[in-house]
């Protein structure tokens, strides 16, 4: 299965929020029909978005080829410009797009049309690269999973939100096809139940033993089925280790320390985001408000009620056991590991 790919001048996606009744791919040589997948979850999962924002890029462009080269600046620009406004929370989307701003400064000179193929050999080369930080930190996570493990996870890490086996997701992939006896509880990740619709359909599909739970279930489930670590991704790691990821996260981390048990972040290093020290910094994305009020279009609260709708929150580092990266496990003090490791 192939979440995204690049298909000479379109792109190619699963929509996602068609799963898991239908398996629906769109494809487009259009980047407002893209930047629009990206705003309404089509497209979702912070790897994915790195690589679905540099192949924006490249269909914001490409009918300028032959333009003059101030017109073909400055549908670059508006391309830029206009996948940054999707979503602010994940760092990847804003890394793809700064590789390929810098492609773009650093051969400027050029005819529109070799740059344009400079800026789709990066474009693919986001896209391979991230398949293999996926490999890597499934391989290095694997390694922190026990025999016989109970796992929770939350949330999407799998496939449907990388460009390879993913990224928590991937961890445990890696552990279960090592030989590893293992079981993971899953979250269903409201209000748009990503961890149900996605996260499940992800494990059936590999023939790894799931059980979906309610996220309200959480603590209960870790005293009663006695889970042994949790497991999650991030879509932004400030350079302290806090890190942001999808909301009902945090809850995690501390029901992880009260419970005695490791609380694990699986990630890219294209996550970490140098420019913060923490997670104050972090800008949290608030969505709909009708996300929570009329989910899958069936209302389910009274009209004119006042509604908080995070699609975030940031785990503090001092809940966090461990960060896993395609370049190794992360340990705490986490200043001076993620230095470190983006030093490399």
């Amino acid at each position: 299965m192939k979440s995204i790919e690049w298909l000479n001048n379109s792109i190619r996606f699963l929509d996602q929020t068609k799963l898991p009744l239908s398996e629906v791919y769109i494809e487009t040589s259009d980047i407002s029909i893209l930047a629009d997948a990206i705003r309404t979850l089509k497209v979702r999962g912070a790897p994915l978005l790195g690589i679905a924002s540099a192949y924006g890029v490249l269909l914001g462009i490409q009918n300028e080829i032959h333009s003059p080269k101030e017109k073909f600046f400055s549908a670059f620009e508006h391309a830029v410009n206009l996948i940054s406004s999707t979503r602010p929370t994940a760092k990847n989307l804003f890394w793809a797009l700064e590789r390929m701003r810098n492609i773009f400064r650093l051969n400027s000179i050029d005819d529109p049309r070799l740059l344009f193929d400079k800026l789709k050999s990066e474009a693919l080369l986001i896209h391979e690269e991230d398949r293999i930080m996926c490999e890597k930190i499934g391989k290095h996570g694997a390694e922190l999973i026990p025999d016989g493990a109970k796992i929770l996870t939350h949330c999407n890490t799998g496939a449907l939100a990388t460009g390879g086996i993913g990224t928590a997701f991937g961890v445990i992939l890696t552990a279960r096809n090592s030989g590893k006896n293992i079981s993971v509880f899953v979250d269903e990740t409201r209000p748009l139940l990503q961890g149900a619709r996605l996260t499940m359909w992800e494990f059936q599909k590999e023939g790894i033993p799931a059980t979906l739970i309610n996220d309200n279930a959480a603590a209960w489930t870790i005293k009663t089925k006695k889970i042994d670590l949790i497991i999650v991704g991030a879509d932004r790691i400030a350079m302290n280790g806090d890190s942001a990821n999808k909301i009902g996260t945090y809850n995690l981390a501390v029901l992880a320390k009260e419970h005695r048990i490791p609380f694990y972040i699986a990630a890219p290093t294209s996550t970490i985001d140098r420019s913060i020290q923490s997670g104050e910094e972090i800008q949290i994305e608030e969505r709909d408000v009708q996300e929570v009020t009329n989910g899958f279009g069936k209302q389910i609260a009274p009209n004119n009620i006042c509604v908080f709708n995070p699609a975030f929150d940031v785990t503090p580092s001092h809940l966090i056991s461990a960060i896993i990266t395609e370049k190794g496990v992360l340990r705490t003090p986490f200043s001076d590991s993620i230095a470190y490791t983006v030093k490399q």
